[in-house]
């Protein structure tokens, strides 16, 4: 199963959220609108992407939706 990791420095504003493991020769390429790509340094593959001045209900969210719950509220019904 695929994780994603979301860090969120309120004091910063900073969201980060990483599908792959952070790498210490990554890159990064500014998208516009405070949204910055994070990408391995040697193959180019996107692992992660930051958002600036991020605060929680931030309007470049509007059609992204995320639950917490445990796993077993997400089976099929039978």
């Amino acid at each position: 199963m695929a994780q994603i990791k979301v860090f969120y420095e309120p004091e910063t504003e900073l969201l980060s959220i990483f599908w792959q493991i952070p790498r210490k020769n990554q890159i990064t390429t500014e998208m516009g609108d405070g949204v910055i790509l994070i990408k391995d340094g040697a193959s180019g593959e996107p692992i992660g992407l930051e958002v600036l001045s991020y605060r929680p209900g931030d309007d470049r969210f509007d059609t992204v939706s995320v639950e917490l719950g445990q796993i077993s509220s997400m089976q099929p019904a039978s």
